[in-house]
């Protein structure tokens, strides 16, 4: 890297959305292709007289809402991707678009609601970017209909080790004839190359609006039976939330909600006028303010009684994008609530045949004293390609448990339930699996391994997570 470069580098403290790892490492921050390649090519040649942040490896960063340390490397370099952010072209005919790594969904979104084209897979937050979404794979409600983020890539543009950019695609291209290298990189943690640019697929839609259905689910059984019995098959989008925290028989109710995108005939009059509209409003931006301790069983309890009230059976309403996909993005910075020791998120899927799982090991979270309010259940359809895709047929659930003493050994106890299940864990949101689980829970994980060692023997590409999980 020449002297220019090196002016593009400064330490700064970085973290995942759990605020539980945060590191203070070296992070280029350029928008300049050319330099992010020279950076590369840099920690590949090994020069002895390098700075130390190029001889312990690289990681290219979105916007940081992974819950883990996936996007970040104590030792080296950490790329910030952020500043790549065109939208180089929308084909509205063929239903693509052209974008750099570093767009946000929520800048995407924005821009394409207006001109009735629609992302078909969009997680829990848009405030996430679309290398991000391919590196992780993201999926949300739609996961059953649409598949997740990596089945909607037309084709990739992959900065490899040795300062190559390939073009990559499902199906293989002259730079990846089997198309290895293309499932490999989608929810390979950024640790096959950075992702400069994508193409994605797009769908028409004649409003930004959704007609939705909900139901209200008294214990653990009804809640599994619901979704047993496919509650949510005939929808576009399907998911809810559930109570970890009172006692039974309530344990486990919830409610939950199907829906699809309104047709413009759909909506009440006053929304006809402006169908394509982007209500989206964020209210608030949570202050840095509040002391760790406040999400315990008594806080959380009082909260998932007054949220349980809230839901109720209807059929046909509609709702805006914010209020039926991503409620939590009405307020920005919604992590600082846990205050500054942070939280876990633990998100697990088991397949269809095992969902009986799910009850013992609710309990078993409700007994450890470990509360957690913002719990999401969901079904997923069939996984795709990737070797570490995490969505695979089956429940999956997510809870969020306040750092405190003791939660060590409920998420060991939980990885136990989930690997014998069948089921695993999700690789954003996870930071404290071990090594011997997440390898038990992705088979595949050796073919993975060895695509990866062949674009990059040297090991250019590395995370802390990466290191964690012994993954290079």
């Amino acid at each position: 890297m020449s002297s220019t470069a090196d002016n593009f580098v400064q330490t700064r403290f970085i973290d995942g959305w759990s605020r539980t790892n945060g590191v203070h490492a070296a992070v280029l921050a350029t928008r300049d292709v050319d330099t992010i390649a020279r950076a590369v090519e840099r920690v590949a040649d090994e020069c002895p007289d390098a700075p130390r942040y190029l001889r312990h490896g690289v990681i290219a960063r979105g916007l940081g809402r992974s819950y883990n340390e996936s996007a970040q490397n104590r030792a080296g370099l950490t790329i910030d991707m952020t500043a790549l952010d065109r939208i180089h072209r929308i084909d509205g005919e063929e239903l693509v678009v052209d974008v750099d790594a570093g767009v946000s969904l929520d800048r995407l979104l924005r821009t394409l609601v207006p001109l009735g084209l629609w992302l078909p897979v969009l997680p829990g937050t848009r405030q996430v970017t679309v290398g991000g979404a391919i590196a992780h794979d993201i999926h949300g409600k739609s996961h059953h209909s649409t598949g997740s983020f990596g089945d909607q890539v037309v084709d990739v543009d992959l900065l490899v080790a040795d300062g190559r950019i390939l073009t990559l695609t499902p199906d293989g291209s002259p730079d990846d004839p089997d198309g290895s290298l293309f499932w490999a990189t989608v929810a390979g943690l950024g640790l096959t190359g950075i992702i400069l640019r994508a193409r994605l697929r797009v769908q028409r839609t004649d409003s930004a609006y959704f007609l939705a259905d909900g139901v209200v689910t008294t214990s653990v059984e009804e809640t599994i039976d619901l979704h047993r019995n496919g509650w949510g098959d005939s929808a576009d989008y399907s998911a809810g939330w559930f109570d970890a925290v009172s006692k039974e028989p309530r344990l486990g109710r919830g409610f939950f909600t199907r829906g699809r995108l309104a047709t413009v005939e759909e909506l009440p009059a006053k929304l006809r006028k402006n169908p394509l509209t982007f209500d989206a409003p964020q209210y608030l931006t949570v202050p840095d303010v509040f002391p760790s301790g406040l999400g315990n069983r008594y806080t959380f309890g009082l909260m998932s009684e007054a949220y349980f009230r809230t839901g109720s059976t209807f059929t046909d309403k509609i709702h805006n994008i914010t209020g039926f996909l991503h409620p939590l993005d009405i307020m920005g910075e919604w992590n600082r609530f846990y205050g500054r020791k942070g939280f876990l998120q633990y998100q697990f899927v088991i397949p269809p045949e095992n969902l009986e799982a799910f009850g013992p090991l609710l309990r078993a979270v409700r007994r450890s004293g470990h509360a957690s309010f913002l719990n999401v259940l969901k079904m997923f359809g069939d996984g795709n390609r990737a070797p570490l895709s995490f969505p695979t047929a089956g429940m999956t659930a997510t809870f969020d448990f306040a750092i405190s003493r003791g939660l060590d050994r409920l998420v060991a106890d939980l990885d136990r339930r989930v690997l014998d299940a069948g089921g695993r864990l999700y690789s954003a949101k996870d930071s404290a699996t071990s090594p011997a689980t997440f390898r038990a829970m992705y088979p595949r994980l050796d073919e993975w391994i060895a695509v990866r060692r062949r674009i990059d023997p040297t090991g250019v590409f590395v995370s802390d997570m990466a290191k964690r999980l012994n993954l290079v």
